[in-house]
Formats: C-alpha cells, sequence, structure tokens
C-alpha cells in the first residue's frame, strides 16, 4: 500500500499537459496509471498527427498487402513518430521501446547526426549505381573493415593487403546468402553446417541454414545439415559445449563426404529466443571444421554492432575468429543495409564470375552506416550496452526469484531473453501468457518483443542508448504485467 501512495504522489507531481499524452488507453488501474507516469522524463514533444487512424490502416493493410504481414498486440500500435529510445502512436502517446525495431535501431531512432548524414547525402547523389566512384561506399567499408578483430586481419599478411573486404547487401538475408555461395566456390565443397533453433534468413539458401519449421517453407533447400543446438537451458548436455560440439563431428562423418564448405552460426540465436551457445561450443565445432576444409561464417546480424556490451561482435565472446562476417540490422540504424566482410583472398572467388548487387552500397546506405559507427563511438554505446545491460540482467534476474513463470533469463548487453513456462521442471512453454503480459506491458507504455521456438520469450533489444531509468521502469512494468496473470 506504501509503495502505490508514493507512486499516485508521484504521478500526481507530472504536470497535467505530460500526463495527457500518456494516458490514452491505460487500464483503469492506480498502480498501472503511477507507474506509467514515472517513465523516465524526456525532451521532445512529437508534431501533431493528421494521417490516417489505426483502424483505417488496418483495413488498408487487410485489402493490400500480403496476408503473411501480421502485427503484434491484440489492438494494433499506430506508430507515427519516434525519437531515440521512444516511440509516439498517433494521440502522442509515448511508449519506451525495448524491441528496436527487432535489434535493428542501434543508436536510437531518428538519431540527429545519422538522419543528417542521410539528408546531405540524399541531397547531393542518391544512386549513381557502384560502377562510378563514390567516397561513401569505399569510406564505410574501410571503417567496417577497421572494427574486425586483428587476428582476422592478419589472416592477409601473406597475400600483402592490410585490411579486410566488404560487399555490401540490402538485408541480412541476402549477407548471409552471399557468405554461403561464397564459402561453397572457395571450398568447392556444397555441404554447409549450421546449428537446430537457428534463423539466417528467408531465401532460398538462407531458408535452408534456418532449422525451425515456422520459418520454412516446401521449397528445395540442398546440401544443408543441422547440428545439435547447445542450448544452456533446455539441452541435454546443459552448458557443456564441447559434448554438443560432437554432434558436428558425427554429421560430418556420417551425413557428408567427409568435407564441408563451411558453418554458419548466431553466437546468440536471436529469433530463436535470445540463445546464447554454450561456453566452449564455437572453439570446438571451429576446429573441426577446419579440419575437413571448412570455412567459419559468423551471423552477427543481429547480435553485431556493440549490441553485446562487452564486445563489439557476439562471436569475440567465444575465443574465435571467423573466416567470413556478416551483419545487418543495426548497421544501419534502420536504413536497409547489409554487409560480407572476409579477407581478400576469400573474396577472390567473386571474380570468376559477374556478381553485382544494384543497391548494395548505395551512398545514401552506406552514410548512414559510417554516421552508425561513428555515433557508437562518440557516444560510448558498447559501454552503455555493456554497463546498461548488465544492470537490467540483474534486475530481471531478481524478478525471477519473484514470478515463477520466468523460467530462464539470459543474453549479454542489451541482447536479453526472458523465457516464460507454466512449470519450471517441466518448462512448458507459456505461449498464451505472454501474450497477455505483452498487452498489459504496452498499455502502461513498454513495448517488447517476443521469440523462440515456441514465441515464450520475452525479446529484450533496446536502441543502445537505453539507460539505466528506462532499465528500472521497464522491470516494474514487467512485474506487475507478470503479476496480473
Amino acid at each position: 500500500m506504501q509503495r502505490v501512495l508514493v507512486l499516485r504522489r508521484l504521478y500526481s507531481s507530472v504536470p497535467p499537459s505530460r500526463r495527457l499524452s500518456q494516458s490514452a488507453a491505460v487500464a483503469a488501474d492506480g498502480i498501472d496509471a503511477a507507474v506509467l507516469h514515472i517513465m523516465p522524463p524526456f525532451d521532445y514533444t512529437p508534431p501533431p498527427y493528421h494521417g490516417p487512424r489505426a483502424a483505417e490502416i488496418v483495413r488498408k493493410r487487410s485489402e493490400f498487402l500480403s496476408p503473411s504481414i501480421s502485427y503484434l498486440y491484440k489492438n494494433p500500435l499506430n506508430i507515427v513518430d519516434g525519437k531515440m529510445q521512444y516511440l509516439f502512436d498517433e494521440d502522442g502517446r509515448r511508449y519506451l521501446d525495448a524491441f528496436g525495431g527487432i535489434a535493428t535501431v542501434s543508436c536510437g531512432h531518428c538519431h540527429p547526426d545519422i538522419v543528417e548524414a542521410i539528408i546531405n547525402q540524399t541531397k547531393r547523389l542518391q544512386h549513381p549505381t557502384v560502377l562510378y566512384l563514390n567516397h561513401a561506399v569505399a569510406d564505410f567499408a574501410e571503417a567496417l573493415a577497421s572494427k574486425l578483430p586483428g587476428d582476422l586481419k592478419a589472416r592477409t599478411t601473406r597475400l600483402l593487403f592490410s585490411s579486410l573486404v566488404v560487399f555490401f547487401t540490402n538485408s541480412g538475408t541476402e549477407a548471409n546468402e552471399l557468405a554461403m555461395m561464397i564459402a561453397r566456390v572457395y571450398t568447392g565443397c556444397h555441404d554447409i553446417i549450421s546449428v537446430r533453433n537457428a534463423y539466417h534468413g528467408n531465401a532460398a539458401g538462407s531458408m535452408g541454414a534456418t532449422a525451425q519449421s515456422n520459418w520454412k517453407f516446401n521449397v528445395i533447400q540442398t546440401g544443408m545439415h543441422h547440428a545439435l543446438n547447445p542450448d544452456q537451458y533446455r539441452g541435454i548436455f546443459g552448458s557443456d559445449g564441447e559434448k554438443y560440439a560432437k554432434d558436428v563431428e558425427e554429421i560430418i562423418d556420417f551425413g557428408t563426404s567427409g568435407r564441408v564448405a563451411g558453418f554458419i552460426s548466431e553466437a546468440i540465436q536471436g529469433v530463436g529466443g535470445i540463445m546464447e551457445l554454450a561456453p566452449g561450443y564455437l572453439p570446438a565445432v571451429y576446429r573441426t571444421i577446419k579440419k575437413v576444409g571448412g570455412l567459419f561464417i559468423a551471423d552477427e546480424v543481429q547480435a553485431g554492432f556493440a549490441r553485446t556490451g562487452s564486445h563489439f561482435w557476439g562471436f569475440e565472446a567465444h575465443g574465435v575468429v571467423p573466416d567470413i562476417v556478416t551483419s545487418a540490422k543495426g548497421t544501419g540504424n534502420g536504413i536497409p543495409i547489409g554487409a560480407v566482410v572476409t579477407t581478400p583472398e576469400i573474396a577472390q572467388v567473386l571474380t570468376q564470375r559477374s556478381y553485382f548487387n544494384t543497391f548494395g552500397g548505395n551512398p545514401v546506405c552506406t552514410a548512414a552506416g559510417h554516421a552508425v559507427l561513428k555515433v557508437i563511438e562518440k557516444e560510448k554505446l558498447q559501454e552503455n550496452a555493456l554497463v546498461v545491460g548488465s544492470y537490467l540482467k540483474d534486475q530481471l534476474k531478481a524478478l525471477q526469484d519473484k514470478h515463477d513463470i520466468i523460467g530462464d533469463v539470459r543474453g549479454r548487453g542489451l541482447m536479453l531473453g526472458v523465457e516464460l513456462v507454466t512449470d519450471r521442471q517441466q518448462k512448458t512453454p507459456a505461449k498464451t501468457e505472454i501474450l497477455h503480459a505483452m498487452d498489459t506491458m504496452k498499455d502502461m507504455g513498454v513495448l517488447v518483443g517476443k521469440g523462440g521456438f515456441h514465441g515464450n520469450v520475452f525479446r529484450i533489444t533496446p536502441p543502445l542508448c537505453f539507460s539505466k531509468e528506462d532499465a528500472d521502469f521497464f522491470v516494474d512494468v514487467m512485474d506487475i504485467a507478470l503479476s496480473k496473470i
């Protein structure tokens, strides 16, 4: 009762003008309203919105967009404005964004430095084709290559090159498709191994590497093998990564010719429910793959670009050095861009034929990507992801002690997962309960994603400017939402 009174006093101290934009769609519950109005203050008011309302947009989407395009929440949100870690709906109501456009908004919505870079480049030149010279693509390639570990660059010295090379694409799917094709051409082998529960894209090759039936259509996907997932929560070997890695050896011995093109893996499975691979797994697999002539592809589409906090790339936490690195999502802070980074020797195979991407390396997109790197460094966002992410994870662990429905809290930096279960012993997925919790959190001003094979894991991937105050508010709201289940 004392906590309720304190929160109500905090609510009463908020100016009426600020309360109005926050109060729409809130349940008539005193605690909810009070918690909602202690959302950290933010000095931005979006301009009035006079466009179509949510109901009209839902109607148009139903009529004119593919039926495969769904939306979150029972009552979908019409998001019309964004600034840093906050989003605003058609009524000007502010929401704390803990999903970040599905781990895509790295520096913050409409970050002024990135917006300025995009506008300036668009005014000057939007799309000439990479067949002409333009500094934007070369500048970003140089900056991006410099962010890869020294050990990977060192592999180029025998060829008298001092750096790595980059091929730009439009998405993570395209980047992974290209990476796998390069591995196949370079090695002369067709077989590629990925990990069960992984997601690598939705084109034919990357869908083949994806290992969840939810994301796979019954089309030809050849040469793909899926290894046992080193799942520290549900896996049969717990956190013993080397035991899981033995399955890769068996796949090679009994499912291939004895040689493979490569192994592709996320360090933290994003769509798979923020599942960090068991310690020791990637080094053991790397040794196995190298023995049979394969390349190691690190899919950093979600975990890359400083999101894990402890490192710039997710694979670095496992002490391995890949042959090829792919990135997208946070690379452009919302601008569509992907990248494949590798050594000049490996990249040389693309010269055997003509390989081209019309929009890959577009000046506007690469100017945005370069601005993202500069902002991450200038604002120390990697350090913030580590500090705030560690703080938030501790708070979520404390919440786990309070709520039996929380089966696991995992992840690194600002890439965290909270798995909901109806029975901790059986680990029964709480598929319906998470939907109720998400709706309650939305009504209280917090947006968060979900994932995992069963759709029962909160995916917490906010912009990297997320603060400790944001984390406190997020945890308070999740606490109340789970209490209502």
